[in-house]
């Protein structure tokens, strides 16, 4: 037993420490959220990569709760030690798997590195033996390195502009208190550029779906989906302009080429662009807390998706329950709430002198603030913080 009263730890946007039944309740809150449904017919199997937080947490949720998914979701976590707790991923998913059990789902969770091969082929036997042949396979890792299993080179990525310096408002937060400062990159070298697609780009993903293909495990009509992002203009220089959007037209050229070859006849591949959200991997994106702020200051709680709700769409779309919400470059659209011309144009009159409409509505970066630390299980409504609370949790499947 490892009770202990525990008090955050922060620095910036890193918060080293996380909250047992915060996590929980932020789990529990979500799952609520989601209208459940009553799936009929044979449950989908479903290979959920990245499944401890952001885009893949939700996606998973909404498959379970809507669709009866059933399968294998991955993350890689910490178990913390007797001075420290936890990762929040890993009590996110624990969590998860205490809902399931109560509900009955048959899911399983792997705590290993996706990028690695023996973590592929642990994978793969599990779904040989517990599942058969898998029908979506959902790609949705963040992480700041991977390693090449071809080379055993360490890969970093990079967040940067291409070309040239790029210079930014900021949100920045002392104690709480939101205000408006400057970012500053330098541009990035084409190693770094280079490093930044070995990570984000569309290798990996497409190393899972011929894993998969090799096994004869690929079900008839199999579908993949990686997430990806497009966003605004204003962010677009350390973004879609920058190494990570680098990335992410990698990502989406895989998608093409995984349609072109491997999945010829055999199934589909799509990129799917989501909508701003407040996540560990945005969150460490420079000018992105800002923006999305803003965002929320001009649409609202009324007018923003969340996670939940845009995964709910993903499901409705890519089981044909609704039609295929497709792009010009046949990317799955989630984003169109936050790329309307209206709410657009509204963050950009913002963005002019973003301090003073941060002064004249605070409620966009309060909201981010609490949002951002709920991801670590702090400031959720409802949890004693002042009790003692058990952080040596097991991970769903040990003792």
């Amino acid at each position: 037993m490892s009770k202990q009263q525990i008090t955050p730890k922060q620095r910036g946007y890193l918060i080293v420490n996380s909250h047992p039944t915060g996590c929980e309740t932020t789990v529990e809150r979500l799952w609520q959220s989601i209208e459940p449904a009553r799936p009929a017919g044979r449950a989908p199997v479903a290979l959920v990569l990245g499944t401890s937080a952001g885009y893949g947490q939700s996606i998973l949720l909404a498959g379970l709760r809507r669709h009866g998914i059933r399968g294998v979701g991955v993350a890689y976590e910490n178990a913390g030690t007797e001075r420290r707790t936890a990762t929040a991923g890993w009590y996110r998913t624990a969590a998860t798997a205490q809902l399931l059990e109560d509900t009955g789902a048959d899911f399983t969770f792997v705590n290993a590195d996706a990028y690695a091969d023996p973590t592929r082929t642990r994978v793969l036997e599990l779904l040989a033996e517990k599942y058969g042949p898998v029908d979506y396979l959902i790609y949705s890792l963040a992480s700041p390195r991977r390693t090449d299993p071809a080379t055993g080179e360490v890969h970093h990525s990079v967040i940067k502009p291409l070309g040239e310096a790029y210079s930014s408002p900021s949100l920045l937060f002392d104690e709480g208190t939101a205000t408006v400062g400057t970012v500053e990159l330098a541009p990035a070298d084409e190693q770094e550029q280079a490093a930044t697609v070995k990570v984000m780009g569309g290798e990996d993903w497409a190393l899972w779906c011929r894993a998969l293909a090799d096994a004869g495990l690929l079900a008839e009509d199999f579908t993949t989906l990686a997430l990806s992002y497009v966003g605004s203009d204003i962010t677009a220089p350390v973004y879609r302009r920058g190494t990570i959007g680098t990335a992410k037209e990698h990502l989406e050229a895989t998608a093409h080429d995984l349609n072109a070859g491997l999945l010829t006849g055999r199934g589909r591949a799509f990129t799917v662009v989501a909508g701003a959200a407040v996540t560990q991997a945005s969150t460490a994106i420079p000018s992105i807390a800002l923006y999305t702020s803003l965002l929320r200051n001009v649409l609202g709680a009324e007018g923003w998706r969340t996670t939940a709700d845009q995964a709910v769409d993903l499901w409705q779309q890519i089981t044909g329950a609704q039609p295929l919400n497709l792009d010009d470059e046949g990317r799955i659209r989630l984003d169109d709430w936050e790329m309307a011309q209206a709410a657009q144009d509204g963050v950009r009159k913002l963005w002019e002198d973003p301090a003073t409409a941060l002064a004249a509505d605070p409620a966009g970066p309060t909201w981010f603030y609490r949002q951002f630390r709920e991801l670590y299980g702090w400031d959720v409504p409802g949890v004693e913080y002042g009790a003692p609370v058990e952080t040596a949790v097991p991970w769903p499947g040990t003792d």
